[in-house]
């Protein structure tokens, strides 16, 4: 089944102690639907300006995603330039230039609408109740969200995750959209915002899942080298989602539990093969049965 996914499409700016680059295709957008591209179709929800290269739009349409979506407007296309700690747990970002993005109105083609299956990508929570409110019964809705957006816009964050199935979420952002320290706490209270599914990010440390009243806790890949970890959690998002949308999973499901804690992994595999090449690089290259294969690996690295 298709995944609709909204979100940035963006040229992005990195340093890490790795290297640089100074102008490569990014933005949570393409890194979501390059990595659930990898299960299921995609039918992908921006804007770019201009000076979107021809040979960028290339790689999401080689990439078997549904491009009727990406509006191009007069103007540049959003860019965000940023540097890695050493350690790479840390990021300083130099520029961030939002360019058309900043008149993005989206709207869903008429054959988007029946899409089953909805990642909203972290952009403005008004944008993200736009499209949810165009789409038509989906089986499965995601959403992400950040500091900015709970600080800034904490009313139409509200209403956005009211019509939400899941969120995703880092450590420090849900201690602070729910006013709770302890994970559990914070977890708990979010659900009682709309998601009955609430996942943690925790970085290299993994991923924590809150479903109803259970809990599964993914552990982060151990790569011997990070080169970036732009995207990683976009790419979580991806798989995650992507994998729901090939199972044909929807919010009701009696099993729904089983089929989120495989999601989980598969989010994490796509996470850590994110991390081995700089930007987009290696979710191209990725083939089903590297990914299935690290599936393996996380199954038996946590079988006790």
């Amino acid at each position: 089944m298709s995944l609709l996914v909204v979100g940035s499409v963006a040229y992005d700016g990195i340093e890490t102690p790795h290297g640089k680059v100074d102008r490569m295709l990014g933005g949570a957008g393409t890194y979501i639907a390059l990595a659930a591209g990898h299960f299921s179709p995609v039918r992908l929800v921006g804007i770019v300006g201009s000076d979107f290269a021809p040979e960028d739009k290339a790689v999401l349409h080689d990439h078997g995603v549904d491009l009727e979506g990406l509006e191009k407007a007069a103007g540049k296309t959003f860019f965000w330039k940023g540097v890695y700690s050493n350690d790479m747990n840390a990021r300083e970002t130099i520029a961030t230039e939002l360019n058309v993005f900043a008149d993005f109105n989206p709207q869903l083609p008429d054959s988007y609408r029946e899409t089953p299956y909805v990642m909203l990508g972290n952009i403005h929570p008004s944008l993200q109740s736009r499209v949810r409110n165009q789409a038509a019964a989906p089986r499965f809705v995601g959403g992400d969200t950040m500091n900015f957006w709970i600080d800034g816009t904490p009313r139409e964050l509200a209403a956005a995750i009211r019509g939400w199935n899941f969120i995703l979420i880092n450590d420090a952002e849900a201690r602070q959209l729910s006013g709770r320290y302890n994970l559990r706490a914070a977890a708990r209270a979010i659900q009682e915002m709309g998601p009955a599914t609430v996942i943690v990010k925790r970085g290299e440390y993994g991923a924590v899942l809150f479903h109803d009243g259970g809990r599964f806790i993914a552990p982060g890949y151990l790569l011997e080298e990070v080169f970036d970890p732009t995207g990683a959690g976009d790419s979580f998002a991806g798989g995650f989602m992507g994998y729901l949308a090939e199972q044909g999973v929807a919010a009701g499901d009696p099993h729904i539990e089983a089929h989120l804690r495989r999601a989980m992994i598969y989010g994490s595999v796509m996470g850590s093969f994110c991390c081995e090449q700089f930007g987009i690089g290696r979710l191209r290259t990725l083939t089903r049965e590297q990914i299935d294969e690290r599936f393996e690996e996380f199954r038996r690295f946590t079988d006790f």
